[in-house]
């Protein structure tokens, strides 16, 4: 995978509260021509986490959800966000090192302002790097068994 150190967005974001947004936006500027992105390559926000979930204490495997969402705004500090693309992962599968992939659709985004936003329970955590990233800047994993032999 290609990661471009302008379009990260958190980089070991301690998510604790509630609702949290990422910590960087990418600003696409205010200039006529506008900056249109995600039209003719299409877009995805990634999430490494850091630091493995738990909620009210306990490791990953705990039945939590965690909700991430790319978002779009005119204001800087993304408040009046409009959500781009979202993805509802349980706990369980936010393990230290887990990669996690969001297309955003075709025609976003429309606003000045790019970011990420993170939605947990209550006492929930997790530690994320997270990137807007060109589809195909992501890298095309194949796994095989090992140990076989071909004739």
């Amino acid at each position: 995978m290609i990661l471009d150190a302008m379009l990260q967005l958190s980089s070991a974001q301690d998510v604790t509260a509630s609702d949290a947004y990422s910590t960087n936006t990418i600003d696409l500027g205010d200039v006529t021509p506008k900056r249109v992105i995600g039209d003719g390559e299409p877009l995805a926000l990634v999430i490494n986490v850091t630091t493995a979930a738990a909620g009210d204490g306990t490791p990953a495997s705990f039945t939590d959800t965690f909700d991430f969402m790319a978002v779009q705004s005119v204001n800087a500090n993304l408040s009046s966000h409009t959500v781009m693309a979202q993805r509802r992962i349980p706990g369980a599968e936010l393990t230290a090192g887990s990669i996690h992939v969001i297309p955003i659709p075709p025609g976003r985004p429309t606003a000045r302002y790019i970011g990420a936003r993170f939605e947990l329970g209550t006492d929930d955590t997790v530690s994320v790097d997270a990137w807007i990233v060109p589809m195909s800047f992501l890298q095309r994993l194949v796994a095989y068994a090992r140990g076989y032999a071909i004739d």
